[in-house]
């Protein structure tokens, strides 16, 4: 299966930093949704209809593999909050957890899109991603200008 090949590579590259693993995550995401799910993501606004409904249908599956799924799909959903905000990803402690995750640090604000993803996943349609990204939208206003 081609996305079996796409995830051993991607596990088995020594990325030289946390922005190129997280970026090419995202990219990998991007390819599966369409070729799997036959979904359009692009990294803006817009994708995240697209975007649930790829979180929808993987989470009726059966058996997952948590730590992939969740760095596959929290890292687009990271890129499209990195990128719209001119933001960065750092490890940090989660709130309450003793292990550092990657966040993105926008406006002196920590996002964590992959603890988000887990939870969409693993709760379902109550932990929308569109409800989400609103509420960030509303918290850090509008989009950084991209040159």
């Amino acid at each position: 299966m081609v996305s079996d090949a796409r995830r051993t590579k991607l596990e088995e590259t020594t990325f030289p930093d946390l922005d190129a693993m997280m970026a090419a995550y995202a990219a990998a995401a991007v390819v599966i949704a369409r070729e799997e799910y036959r979904q359009r993501l692009d990294y803006n606004a817009d994708s995240m209809v697209a975007f649930e409904a790829v979180l929808s249908e993987l989470a009726d599956k059966a058996e997952l593999d948590y730590d992939y799924e969740v760095k596959l799909w929290g890292s687009y959903l990271g890129e499209v909050l990195r990128r719209r905000y001119a933001g960065s990803w750092e490890m940090t402690q989660y709130p309450g957890g003793v292990a550092a995750v990657p966040a993105v640090e926008v406006r002196s604000s920590r996002l964590f899109p992959l603890m988000k993803v887990y939870r969409r996943i693993t709760m379902g349609d109550s932990e929308s991603i569109a409800a989400f990204f609103d509420m960030v939208t509303e918290r850090l206003g509008k989009p950084a200008q991209v040159n």
